[in-house]
């Protein structure tokens, strides 16, 4: 089956209608949209940096230094890894924890009400979909990558 010609407009539209409120969201909350998806992935457990790098599509440099920023906010730490003390992970402090729990929270509640307008059925069916497309992506960010609800 092929998409319709404006499916793909429409994608991206709503990608920006998506990302204007999920910045806004970052931002009640004092974070750039890297740090909050950074510290909504070590928010309930350690992850390497090169496990965080791929999720969040950053080379090391990159990577390097939105932990650097956000280390230096205190809201991350740096340790060693259990198996290999060459690499690094990145946790959570007791503060980032905090702020990322709220963060999620008000995402969860936030961002879902761009489609308030449908009526309940269409509502329930894209939320099934969006779902769908989330299992089957097999890209930098697969539904399994992505923190507990």
């Amino acid at each position: 089956m092929t998409a319709t010609p404006g499916f793909g407009n429409n994608l991206v539209y709503l990608s920006a209608l998506i990302q204007r409120r999920f910045t806004q969201v970052c931002a009640d909350h004092d974070l750039t949209n890297a740090q909050a998806q950074l510290l909504c992935l070590v928010k309930d457990r350690p992850h390497g940096m090169s496990e965080l790098g791929r999720l969040l599509g950053l080379a090391k440099p990159g990577m390097t230094g939105l932990v650097d920023r956000t280390e230096r906010r205190g809201l991350v730490q740096r340790g060693s890894s259990e198996h290999d003390r060459r690499a690094c992970t990145v946790s959570s402090t007791p503060l980032g924890k905090r702020i990322g729990d709220a963060l999620y929270a008000d995402v969860a509640a936030r961002l879902p009400d761009i489609a308030d307008h449908l009526p309940p059925a269409d509502r329930q069916l894209l939320e099934e979909l969006v779902a769908a497309v989330i299992a089957t992506t097999s890209g930098p960010c697969r539904a399994d990558d992505l923190p507990e609800r």
